[in-house]
Formats: structure tokens, C-alpha cells, sequence
């Protein structure tokens, strides 16, 4: 089946079977690698993307939902070479170990400052509590996204 949407600004198309997943159709057919997949159930959130402005998980959604939709992938928050400002706030805070578990983090982080933008520390782990990361103990991802809602330049 043909699908049209929105992907990090511009209009595409898409012929897709009735069962890929976007997780599959980003990062094998677009080529857009910055998606992670690492449970592929929904359990770890490095699969994290936005589908009108709202962060979805990639491994449970079929290809074909994304019909008329407007989806940002982490490729997508920069300007051109200037980083989003939570990318930044990771980047200073320390807050990028392996950098797996990072993109889903940082689309999480987007969307939850987007409904909420001067969260408590708790909130902000609340926020990210769906986002597995195996390499910190959390403290400085807090950090950043607590750096980046102080950073009204969002």
C-alpha cells in the first residue's frame, strides 16, 4: 500500500506491506539509522519518535499509521548543523555514554518540555521512566533535560 506523510519537514511517500513496522520502514527503507530498536516490544524506549508532536514508540506502530501524519525523527530536531537545544543539553551535561538509548531519550525529553517546560526533577524522571539506559544511573540525562527547560532558546 501507498502511504504519504510528513518525515522531518518534507512530504514522502511510501509503498509499504500491511505489516512493517516504522521502526523497519525508518531505518531499512529511509535509511534513517538514528531510530534505535532495542526490545522491539515496547519496553525500552529507543525507538522513540514524534507523530504530531507526540513521542510514539516505532516497534509497535505499523508503517501504515503514519498515513497523513507529521513525523520527526531525531535526524530531524537540528537546524541544519546546529544541535536542538536538548541534543545540546545532553552533549554539555555528559549525559551521552554508549549513545544508544540517547535519540529515544532525546525525542522523550522534547515532547515532555513541549506539555510540561519547567519540570521538577521528579517530573522529569517520571517523564523518561518508559527510556531504558544501561550504561548511567540516569543522574546526568535528568541533568540535561533539566538544563534544556532552563534554556528558553526552545
Amino acid at each position: 500500500m501507498k502511504i504519504s506523510f510528513v518525515l522531518n519537514g518534507k512530504k514522502r511517500t511510501a509503498d509499504v506491506q500491511p505489516d512493517m513496522r516504522v521502526v523497519d520502514l525508518l531505518r531499512e527503507h529511509l535509511h534513517l539509522t538514528g531510530t534505535k530498536e532495542g526490545c522491539g516490544s515496547g519496553e525500552c524506549g529507543a525507538c522513540t519518535i514524534l507523530v504530531d508532536g507526540e513521542s510514539r514508540l516505532s516497534c509497535l506502530m505499523l508503517a501504515a499509521q503514519l498515513e497523513g501524519k507529521r513525523i520527526t525523527t531525531i535526524e530531524g530536531l537540528s537546524k541544519g548543523k546546529r544541535l536542538h537545544p536538548v541534543q545540546e543539553a545532553f552533549v554539555e551535561s555528559g549525559a551521552v555514554q554508549c549513545g544508544f538509548c540517547t535519540p529515544g531519550m532525546v525525542m522523550t525529553a522534547v515532547d515532555m518540555l513541549s506539555r510540561n517546560p519547567d519540570p521538577s526533577r521528579d517530573e522529569i524522571r517520571e517523564g523518561i521512566s518508559g527510556n531504558l539506559c544501561r550504561c548511567t544511573g540516569y543522574q546526568k540525562i535528568v541533568d540535561a533535560i533539566e538544563a534544556a527547560a532552563k534554556d528558553k532558546s526552545r
